[in-house]
């Protein structure tokens, strides 16, 4: 008679092995809480130590001020950032796309004219007018 290949254990190991999970979980709980323990107890004396005078007041104002003082700054360069050169470069390459894009599709406009004209015979004022393209399309330099 063959038994088959399933991992199996005694319930006296599985039951040792969750007991040994346990003792390791507790012993990292009993850790962490000395650990905070400590640490509370080091910001207390910390906090008894700390001097609460007027150079601190004093400095807490001037930090306060100084931030203040940041944020205006920010505000007034945010306010001639067009002037940046990086910003107008990009601006230049924006408007170079935009143009190549207007002038693609107007050559594809009169494209289409063209092999309207020659296809149907129809001319191209014609199709213009019909099709409400203005007058005045040209490419855009």
């Amino acid at each position: 008679y063959k038994i088959p290949d399933y991992f199996w254990c005694f319930p006296s190991q599985a039951s040792l092995s969750r007991k040994r999970k346990l003792t390791d979980i507790q012993e990292e709980a009993s850790q962490i809480k000395k650990r905070k323990t400590q640490n509370e107890e080091k910001l207390g004396e910390a906090k008894k130590t700390r001097e609460d005078g007027e150079d601190r007041e004093a400095l807490i104002e001037e930090v306060g001020v100084k931030e203040k003082m940041l944020k205006a700054v920010t505000e007034e360069v945010l306010k001639y950032r067009d002037c940046d050169p990086d910003v107008l470069e990009q601006k230049k390459k924006e408007i170079k796309m935009c143009k190549d894009a207007i002038n693609r599709w107007t050559d594809n406009i009169f494209s289409v004219q063209s092999w309207c004209s020659n296809k149907f015979g129809i001319p191209a004022k014609e199709m213009a007018k019909n099709f409400g393209i203005p007058e005045e399309l040209d490419y855009v330099d």
